[in-house]
């Protein structure tokens, strides 16, 4: 008979006897291929004609009482983060995308008390003369502090 291999030690023993418990679990949440029709882009024709922009979302929350509690009011709706994307997106004409992640990610970061939020929009067509599937820009921003 072979002898077993040593287990690795379990994160779980690493918390302090001072401490409560294990420390809460980290939890990401998502929301990706969010198609809205906009007015955004350098050229004025651009902002005339209009075009539809993808946005990817991604919520870093540092604590997720949804884990416990199982209510979505405990952690971010998905339909409400999705709505306020559309908004902000029709509300007026941005030239870049990264200005455009900048307010929805700071709008998403107050809203939800998430540790970190990254918005990414992507234009799977883009006007210009070479070919590519999309140009895309990521924002990412976190909490200070």
């Amino acid at each position: 008979m072979a002898d077993e291999p040593e287990r690795p030690e379990s994160d779980e023993d690493d918390f302090d006897d001072d401490e409560e418990g294990p420390p809460e679990p980290a939890v990401n949440v998502e929301i990706s291929g969010l198609s809205v029709f906009t007015h955004h882009g350098v050229d004025d024709a651009e902002r005339v004609v209009g075009q539809r922009l993808v946005f990817d979302l991604s919520f870093e929350l540092r604590e997720a009482d949804a884990t416990v509690t199982d209510r979505v009011e405990d952690t971010v709706d998905y339909a409400d983060a999705s709505q306020q994307v559309y908004l902000i997106a029709q509300e007026r004409s941005y030239r870049t995308l990264e200005r455009l992640c900048s307010v929805i990610a700071d709008r998403l970061l107050d809203r939800y008390g998430a540790e970190s939020v990254t918005v990414r929009a992507a234009k799977p067509e883009p006007p210009m003369p070479f070919a590519v599937d999309e140009v895309a820009v990521e924002v990412w921003k976190g909490r200070s502090g």
